[in-house]
C-alpha cells in the first residue's frame, strides 16, 4: 500500500474514532466517581495499594471505602449496596478496565520508580466519573514508550524466556 493511501486510511479511521467517542464504560455494580473522590484529596495510592513485589496494584477493600461511608451518605442505594458487601465480608466485584495478558511480566513498581505516573497508561482517572479503556496498552503502545523513554526494548525485559 502506497504511503498517501495508507495515510487518508488512518485520517479516516481516526475521523471514525473521533465521532464514534470513547470505549464506553463497563457497568460497575457501584457506581464510583474518580473524580469526585480526587476532588476531596484522595491520591490513587490511597485506595490502590501496591503489595510486594510491586506488579500489581489492589483494589480497596470495603474496610477502607467504609472507613469514610459509616458515616458519608449512608442512605445512598450505592452506599447501601457497599456496606452490604462490607457486612458479607465480600470484595466488591469490581469490572476491570485494564488487563495485561498473562505473558506480560509488568511492574507497577518498578515503573512508578522510573518516574511514570498513573495517568500516563490509565488516562486522566481524576478527570472520570466512569472509566473506560481510553490508552493503549498494546505491545506497541509499549514499546513506543519505552523508546520514548530509553527503556529496553529486549524481548525478555516484558516476556519469559522461552524455554
Amino acid at each position: 500500500m502506497n504511503r498517501a493511501r495508507r495515510g487518508i486510511l488512518l485520517a479516516a479511521a481516526a475521523a471514525v474514532w473521533a465521532a464514534s467517542g470513547p470505549e464506553t464504560a463497563p457497568e460497575q455494580p457501584i457506581p464510583y466517581s474518580h473524580r469526585q473522590h480526587v476532588a476531596l484529596g484522595l491520591k490513587c495510592s490511597d485506595c490502590h495499594t501496591m503489595p510486594d513485589p510491586g506488579e500489581l496494584m489492589t483494589f480497596p477493600a470495603t474496610a477502607k471505602c467504609m472507613s469514610c461511608h459509616a458515616s458519608v451518605k449512608t442512605g445512598s442505594p450505592a452506599i447501601e449496596k457497599l456496606a452490604s458487601f462490607h457486612r458479607d465480608k465480600r470484595p466488591v466485584p469490581w469490572v476491570r478496565v485494564y488487563q495485561i495478558p498473562s505473558y506480560v511480566f509488568f511492574s507497577h513498581q518498578a515503573h512508578l520508580e522510573a518516574g511514570g505516573a498513573c495517568e500516563g497508561c490509565h488516562g486522566p482517572v481524576g478527570e472520570r466519573d466512569k472509566l473506560w479503556k481510553e490508552r493503549d496498552i498494546s505491545m506497541g503502545a509499549c514499546m513506543d514508550c519505552h523508546r520514548a523513554r530509553k527503556a529496553s526494548l529486549d524481548c525478555n525485559y516484558c516476556h519469559e524466556p522461552r524455554q
